[in-house]
């Protein structure tokens, strides 16, 4: 009965988002008012996937926060285990956010145009040309100060496991010379995935934040190596 009302108040919460957040959030971006308008999406955000993760009645454990530079965008880089990665990222991350999100998230209606309204940008891995322009998009986000999160294993696990890395996952950091902060996601998939993806169960999730990587640092490695040097900070904690 719990869980029956947790999800109801999402969706009563995700009509108030259609109905009057969006537009407030258009009207922000219209009038250039865009620190306003970062704090405001990151404020609903927050209450939205409040609601979310309570309905599921899972616990979340954060680490390594002090890990996060308190100024100026990041470029968050996480593992991919289940669709709760998203919400759970949304809240506890201390900063405003926007998603690197595959291109099937655009038919969820809602959603979709909320990720916009959060400068989401949208992936099709399988248009080459599209996701260059992608990675263009993401890499201008993050000039302007708003960090993005993304997962470059490029869709879910569904598992424990963590899967290779899509090829030049991370160029919008290294272009727009920002900090890269690893994130290691466990157990998010037990919520829905390791059920068929048709029920919500509660499970312990653990989110565990890596030390920073400084443009300093990684402009004097190859991009493979960087890969590679993420991609085993996110594993060893897995």
């Amino acid at each position: 009965m719990k869980k029956f009302f947790g999800i109801a108040h999402f969706l009563l919460y995700g009509l108030y988002v259609k109905v009057f957040a969006i537009p407030k959030v258009k009207k922000l971006h219209k009038e250039g008012r865009t620190e306003e308008k970062r704090s405001y999406t990151d404020g609903i955000s927050k209450k939205w996937c409040t609601i979310l993760i309570g309905s599921t009645g899972s616990t979340v454990k954060v680490t390594g926060l002090e890990h996060i530079p308190k100024d100026g965008s990041v470029l968050f880089v996480s593992n991919h285990q289940g669709y709760f990665d998203i919400p759970i990222l949304l809240l506890y991350l201390p900063k405003s956010l926007g998603f690197l999100a595959k291109i099937e998230l655009k038919k969820w209606p809602i959603i979709s145009k909320w990720l916009e309204c959060m400068e989401g940008v949208f992936i099709d891995r399988n248009d080459i040309r599209q996701s260059l322009l992608a990675i263009k998009e993401t890499t201008e986000n993050l000039k302007t100060g708003q960090s993005m999160v993304i997962f470059p294993e490029g869709t879910r696990s569904k598992s424990s496991e963590l899967n290779p890395f899509k090829p030049g996952s991370l160029k919008a950091a290294q272009k727009a010379y920002v900090p890269i902060v690893p994130i290691t996601i466990k157990n998010t998939y037990k919520i829905l995935e390791a059920n068929n993806d048709r029920d919500l169960k509660p499970a312990n999730v653990e989110v565990i934040i890596s030390p920073a990587i400084y443009p300093d640092e990684f402009t004097k490695e190859t991009s493979n190596d960087l890969t590679v040097k993420i991609f085993e900070t996110i594993k060893n904690h897995l």
